[in-house]
C-alpha cells in the first residue's frame, strides 16, 4: 500500500481550533509526507501558533499568502489551495488532500482512507463523514455517500491531475465529485469510527450568519447546474435539521436568486448536463441505484485508460 500523501490547508484565522486539528492530524497512524498550511492573511492568533508548530515538527510548512482583506469561500478558499499546491511538486506523492483546520480527525483517519484506496483502484476520492457536537452528543451532518466532503477532499493524485483540479467558484466541492465521476472515477464518503470526525464549526455556516451560508449553498447549486426540481428536494431534507425549516428555505431562496439576477453558471454545458441527468435519475430511483449506474457505464473507459 502506498503511503506518501501531501495536505494542503488553507485557513484565515483559525486560533480557535488549529491546535485541535495540529493535534490530531499530528496524532495520526501515518502522519503526512507534508503538512503546507496556507495563511491567507490571518490576523488572530493563528501565525503564532504555526510557528510554533512548524518549529517543532518538520513536516509541517507555513506559506504566507498575501491578505486580499477578508475571508473567502468558494472560490477563495480554491485560490488558496492552489497557492500552496503551487509549492510542491503532486509526483511527489501518492494522495493530496484539502484539508480544513477546524477538525478533529480520529487517528487512523488517513491510514483507513488510503487502506480503503489501496482495494479499489478506481476510487479517486474519499472522506469520512462530519459530526457536530450538539446538545451534549455527536450529530451527524448529513452527508452523501456519493461524494467526498469538502473539509477533507483526500485524492488519489492521478484523479486529482486528471479532474484538472478545483475549479476555482462556489461548489467547486461538488464539482470535482462530478467531474471525477463522468470520468469513471469513484468518489465515496464512509460513515466508519475511523473515518468520522468532528466538524467544530456548523454544516453551511458563514463569516456572516448560517442563513448566509445556506443561500449561498443556493446560490452555488444554482452556477453548477442543478435540477430546480432535485434542488427543491434537497431544500426539503435539510429543512428537517437546524435551523430548522429556515435553513431550507435559504438554500432556496440563493438557488432561486441566482437565477433571477443571471448568476454566471459553470462554464462547462457538458457536465452541467451530465450533473441534471444524474440528478434526475437519482429523482427516480435513488442516489444509490443512480451512481451505481454511472460507475457500471464509465468502467470500461476508465479501465481502457488506467489499463487496469
Amino acid at each position: 500500500m502506498t503511503t506518501k500523501y501531501a495536505l494542503i490547508a488553507p485557513c484565515r484565522n483559525e486560533a480557535d481550533y488549529l491546535r485541535v486539528t495540529l493535534d490530531s492530524i499530528i496524532a495520526q497512524t501515518i502522519q503526512p509526507a507534508l503538512l503546507v498550511v496556507v495563511d491567507d492573511g490571518s490576523n488572530d492568533a493563528t501565525p503564532e501558533i504555526l510557528a510554533e508548530y512548524a518549529a517543532a515538527h518538520p513536516f509541517i510548512r507555513v506559506v504566507k499568502k498575501p491578505d486580499r482583506g477578508f475571508r473567502a469561500v468558494g472560490g477563495g478558499v480554491v485560490e488558496a489551495f492552489n497557492y500552496g499546491l503551487a509549492t510542491i511538486d503532486l509526483d511527489d506523492f501518492d494522495y493530496v488532500c484539502k484539508i480544513d483546520l477546524d477538525l478533529e480527525l480520529p487517528a487512523r483517519y488517513f491510514e483507513e482512507l488510503m487502506r480503503r484506496m489501496a482495494d479499489n483502484p478506481r476510487i479517486g476520492t474519499a472522506s469520512g463523514k462530519p459530526y457536530n457536537r450538539r446538545d451534549g452528543g455527536l450529530v451527524s451532518e448529513r452527508r452523501g455517500d456519493e461524494m467526498s466532503v469538502g473539509m477533507t477532499k483526500f485524492y488519489r493524485t492521478a484523479c486529482f491531475k486528471e479532474i484538472d483540479g478545483f475549479v476555482p467558484m462556489v461548489m467547486w466541492d461538488a464539482i470535482d465529485c462530478h467531474k471525477a465521476r463522468k470520468l469513471g472515477w469513484i468518489a465515496v464518503s464512509w460513515d466508519a469510527p475511523d473515518l468520522n470526525f468532528i466538524h467544530l464549526r456548523p454544516m453551511g455556516s458563514s463569516q456572516k450568519s448560517i442563513y448566509t451560508g445556506r443561500r449561498r449553498h443556493g446560490l452555488g447549486q444554482y452556477v453548477m447546474g442543478s435540477d430546480l426540481l432535485y434542488f427543491t428536494a434537497t431544500c426539503a431534507f435539510r429543512s428537517l435539521e437546524p435551523p430548522y425549516l429556515l435553513g431550507g428555505l435559504n438554500m432556496f431562496i440563493g438557488y432561486v436568486n441566482a437565477w433571477r439576477t443571471g448568476e454566471k453558471q459553470l462554464p462547462d454545458p457538458q457536465l452541467r448536463a451530465f450533473i441534471r441527468r444524474y440528478q434526475r435519475r437519482a429523482l427516480l430511483v435513488g442516489r444509490r441505484r443512480a451512481v451505481a449506474e454511472i460507475e457500471a457505464r464509465t468502467e470500461p473507459e476508465w479501465r481502457a485508460r488506467h489499463a487496469v
